[in-house]
């Protein structure tokens, strides 16, 4: 089943705007099939879909000067390049061609930012517009099912995640496509990319920060029992959010005498690849992570959603000293609002410690049975 994007109408709006369109995101989210289904859609003029892992692609494309840019593109108005970080000098080629072939609109994807990004960040200031894609989101899956089918999905995406080939395939497959997807695949571009030298270290904390989500990860306590110094523990963290593993959440405090101030959660973009780093996909009836596990796919989801949707906003967690706090807390412009995260329906109110210091415009608990909440 394909997917229909929510990205893909906001990346639609920006085209032929004489900017490059870079498209990031993890490995097998559904880059290639995003950029395909746009240029179906603009059939009507003259398009071209470059493999930035062809040689031949790679050649053309490295250390190319502007009169054969213009020999070989000039007819051309949309250009794909597909993993354009395997090109030497891609952020140089792109300039060329924004710069001096304003009939050419050209979209560029790569499979982590870093790499892509460290390119193309100085030659293409004041020339590109950046989007990302991450794995399927529950919204997306609206469009091809009725909430109801979705509702007796649930328990599976929280398994097995959202990954495309994963919604795709059936039974025990799933595993084996997660296996692989979190052996050396998903961290290829970190070991080529950063020279990595203790892969079983990534690995290592990874599975330590899978058995912590939805609690307060400490640097230093990771670093101890990795036996590591916490530089580059906090490396490694910043590798694997650059190449859309995990992402962090930090803590919000105006009253650093009181709140939790210094800090962070860490979770995973996608639930699959968590219970594999842990070999865990026992039924959610019998896990003792259900809270961690359903907090962060709410968080996740709603980090999707909002995303998606190109909203501008900020994401914090809350806590006092006093034990009180709140999973989510979405800042825009002077309000904010709050987000409590539990898989059975309970009663909870918001604590009025953080009113007095917070403008609070909206507060919703979000369980098992109104996950759709989240898509509001």
């Amino acid at each position: 089943m394909d997917y229909k994007r929510k990205i893909q109408e906001n990346i639609e709006k920006y085209l032929f705007k004489k900017r490059v369109i870079i498209i990031y995101g993890a490995r097998q989210t559904g880059k290639t099939t995003l950029v395909k289904s746009i240029l179906k859609k603009f059939s009507h003029k003259k398009t071209l879909y470059l493999d930035g892992e062809d040689p031949a692609n790679i050649e053309n494309l490295s250390n190319s000067n502007l009169e054969s840019l213009k020999n070989l593109y000039t007819e051309i108005e949309l250009l794909v390049i597909d993993e354009a970080q395997k090109i030497n000098n891609i952020g140089r080629t792109l300039k060329l061609f924004t710069d001096h072939l304003p009939q050419l609109q050209v979209i560029a994807t790569g499979s982590s930012s870093f790499e892509l990004s460290n390119k193309i960040i100085e030659p293409l200031t004041g020339r590109k517009f950046e989007f990302y894609l991450y794995p399927i989101a529950l919204n997306e899956t609206i469009a091809a099912n009725s909430r109801a089918k979705i509702n007796l999905k649930i328990d599976e995406y929280l398994l097995y995640g959202m990954y495309p080939e994963v919604l795709n395939t059936k039974g025990e497959l799933k595993k084996k496509i997660l296996q692989e997807l979190t052996g050396s695949y998903l961290f290829k571009d970190i070991f080529v990319f950063e020279n990595i030298k203790n892969p079983e270290l990534l690995r290592k904390l990874l599975q330590l920060i899978a058995l912590q989500i939805g609690s307060e990860v400490s640097l230093h306590e990771l670093a101890t029992n990795l036996g590591v110094d916490k530089k580059t523990i906090d490396r490694y963290l910043d590798l694997l959010e650059k190449a859309y593993v995990i992402f962090r959440l930090p803590a919000l405090s105006k009253n650093s005498r009181k709140e939790i101030v210094k800090k962070k959660k860490i979770y995973f973009y996608d639930l699959g690849i968590r219970n594999t780093l842990i070999q865990n996909y026992n039924p959610l009836n019998l896990r003792i992570d259900i809270g961690g596990i359903w907090e962060n796919f709410c968080i996740a989801e709603r980090w999707k959603f909002l995303s998606n949707l190109d909203k501008d906003f900020k994401m914090y967690f809350w806590r006092n000293y006093a034990g009180q706090e709140i999973d989510l807390i979405e800042e825009k412009e002077s309000f904010f609002n709050a987000l409590e995260f539990k898989f059975k329906e309970k009663k909870i109110k918001l604590p009025k410690k953080i009113q007095e210091n917070y403008q609070i415009k909206n507060f919703s608990l979000i369980h098992r049975k109104n996950w759709w909440k989240l898509l509001s």
